[in-house]
C-alpha cells in the first residue's frame, strides 16, 4: 500500500495510475510545490520542485501527511461560486478591463478553475430590491418573465459560461415565493409557502429553468429551499424537513419530471451542517420522496468562527445516504469590514472547511458571491459580507483576497471528476486532502493555520518529500 507525506500548506501533487509500479520504478522522482506564504506575502508561488526519498517506517517525531492511493472516495463534481445579483450589478459597474480580469481570474485559462455557477431565483438579500417574475396573484404563472436578470445577471453568467466551457455546471435556488403565495404575505421574515400554492410553486421552477436554457443556459440542478429553517430580515421561507418532502414528492419531483427534466439534480436542505443529519433522515425517509433527490446541501453558517465546525455531521450523512452527493452550496465571512479584505484569516476560514468538507465526502464546493463592492454590497437589507475579490466602483480597483488565493489553491488543481485519495495528517495543525485526477495526477492540499512554523514530510508508501510549513500558510503540490 502507498504512503504520502505532505507539509502543512496546500500541495498539489501529479501522479500516474498506478501508484505501486509508480513508485517501484520511479524513485527519486520529483514533485511541483505552489506556495502561499502570509508572513511573506508570497500568494500562490511556483516553488519549484521537492524531490522524494525513501524512507521508512516514520517516527512519531516527524510530522508527517499520509497519502494512499490505494483508496479512493467520492469524486468532485466542481468548485465554484454564486453569481447574485449583486456579484453581477458590481461586476457591470468597472471598467471592461477589470469585467475581462475578474472572468479570467475565476473561470479563465490561468484563473482558479471555477466550473460551478449558483444563482438565485427572484430576489435574495444580496440584491439591489425585492422581485419576483411574476405580477401579483398571477396563479396562472402567463406574466412569468425573467427580464429583471437580463440586464445584469444572465449576461455575467454567460461571460462565466463562456470561459468555462464544457464543465459549466449551474443550479439556482430560491429564497422566497412571491409574497402572496406565503402565509405572512411577505416574501422577507419567513412565513410558509401555503398548500393551494405547492403546485403553482413547483410550476414556477420548470418556466424558470426554460426561460434560462432557451437562453442558452443550460441547467444542471437546483435547491428545492435556500435556508429552509431561517427566519431573515431577507427573503426567506421555512419548511420543516416533512413539508420539504411532501412539497418534492408530490409536486415538485413529478412536475420536473413531467417536463423532461429528470435529470435536473435536485438538493435538499441547502442549510447548515448542524441539522443535515435530522433533515436527511427524515426528508429521504420515504422512497418516493428520495427517488426525487440527488443530493444534500448545506452552508457552513453554524459555527463560521468555531475551529470546530460540525464536520462530522457531514460523514454521518453520506454514509446513511451514500447514493447522494453532499454539495456545499454557500459560504462566506459575514460582517464585511473594508480594512480587514488582506487579513490572512479569511483564507484561513476557506481553507479549514474546504479541506474538512472534502475529506468527510463533500463532492460540490460553491463559495457565496464571487464578487460584490466596497461596502460588501450591494444589499437591501443591509447585511454585507466579504467575497473572494472586492471591487471598488468609485475607483475602477480590484483587491483579491485571501479567500481568493486559499480556495485557488484547491480548485486550480483539482479538476471535476478528480478522485478523492486517502490522506491522513499526524499534526493537528496541519489540515490535509488529496484527489486524484482523471490523468492521474495526484494532488495534496496541506495548510497551516498555526502560530508556529514547521517541518513536515509528505509520505508514499516509503518515498516522503521533505516540506517546509510556515505559520498561516497554504500550499499544493503536484507529483
Amino acid at each position: 500500500m502507498k504512503k504520502l507525506i505532505v507539509s502543512c500548506f496546500t500541495v498539489g501533487i501529479a501522479f500516474n495510475a498506478n501508484a505501486q509500479n509508480y513508485w517501484k520504478n520511479n524513485a527519486g522522482k520529483s514533485a511541483k510545490v505552489i506556495f502561499t506564504n502570509s508572513k511573506t506575502n508570497q500568494k500562490m508561488v511556483d516553488k519549484g520542485m521537492v524531490k522524494f526519498e525513501k524512507m521508512p517506517q516514520p517516527k512519531e517525531t516527524d510530522a508527517c501527511i499520509f497519502v494512499d492511493p490505494d483508496f479512493k472516495y467520492q469524486k468532485l463534481i466542481g468548485i465554484g461560486g454564486a453569481i447574485t445579483d449583486a456579484s453581477a450589478e458590481t461586476f457591470y459597474k468597472l471598467p471592461k478591463n477589470k469585467q475581462k480580469e475578474i472572468i479570467e481570474a475565476y473561470y479563465g485559462k490561468n484563473g482558479l478553475g471555477y466550473t460551478v455557477v449558483r444563482t438565485n431565483m427572484n430576489s435574495c438579500d444580496f440584491s439591489s430590491d425585492s422581485y419576483t417574475y411574476v405580477t401579483e396573484n398571477d396563479k396562472s404563472l402567463k406574466s412569468f418573465n425573467v427580464a429583471h436578470d437580463e440586464k445584469y445577471k444572465i449576461p455575467m453568467i454567460k461571460e462565466a459560461q463562456k470561459a468555462i466551457g464544457n464543465n459549466f455546471t449551474f443550479y439556482f435556488s430560491p429564497w422566497s415565493p412571491p409574497s402572496w403565495m406565503k402565509s405572512n404575505k411577505n416574501m422577507l421574515k419567513g412565513g410558509r409557502l401555503e398548500n393551494p400554492f405547492y403546485q403553482t410553486w413547483a410550476d414556477y421552477y420548470v418556466k424558470f429553468i426554460k426561460e434560462y436554457e432557451k437562453r442558452g443556459i443550460n441547467v444542471w440542478g437546483l435547491t428545492i429551499q435556500n435556508e429552509p429553517m431561517a427566519t431573515q430580515i431577507w427573503e426567506s421561507c421555512i419548511y420543516t424537513a416533512e413539508e420539504e418532502g411532501e412539497f418534492l414528492k408530490k409536486n415538485l419531483g413529478p412536475t420536473l419530471w413531467k417536463n423532461g427534466f429528470k435529470d435536473k439534480k435536485v438538493m435538499i436542505w441547502d442549510h447548515n451542517r448542524d441539522l443535515i443529519y435530522q433533515r436527511a433522515t427524515t426528508t429521504l425517509s420515504d422512497p418516493e420522496t428520495s427517488k426525487y433527490a440527488h443530493g444534500i446541501g448545506y452552508h457552513w453558517y453554524e459555527t463560521w468562527n468555531n475551529k470546530t465546525q460540525l464536520f462530522d455531521n457531514l460523514s454521518e450523512t453520506q454514509r446513511a445516504f451514500p447514493d447522494k452527493f453532499l454539495a456545499f452550496t454557500e459560504g462566506c465571512k459575514e460582517q464585511f469590514d473594508l480594512s480587514k479584505i488582506y487579513d490572512v484569516s479569511l483564507g484561513e476560514l476557506y481553507g479549514r472547511n474546504m479541506i474538512n468538507d472534502f475529506n468527510k465526502g463533500t463532492a460540490l464546493w460553491t463559495d457565496w458571491n464571487v464578487l460584490l463592492d466596497e461596502t460588501g454590497g450591494p444589499n437591501h437589507v443591509g447585511n454585507f459580507c466579504f467575497a473572494p475579490i472586492i471591487a471598488d466602483t468609485k475607483t475602477g480597483e480590484v483587491h483579491y483576497t485571501y479567500e481568493y488565493y486559499y480556495v485557488g489553491h484547491v480548485s486550480k488543481y483539482i479538476k471535476p471528476n478528480a478522485q478523492r485519495i486517502g490522506t491522513s495528517s499526524n499534526r493537528a495543525a496541519l489540515t490535509s486532502t488529496t484527489f486524484m485526477n482523471e490523468n492521474g495526477q495526484l494532488v495534496t492540499v496541506i495548510m497551516n493555520d498555526s502560530d508556529n512554523d514547521m517541518d513536515t514530510n509528505l509520505w508514499i508508501e516509503g518515498m516522503a518529500a521533505k516540506l517546509s510549513a510556515p505559520a498561516h500558510s497554504i500550499q499544493t503540490v503536484i507529483l
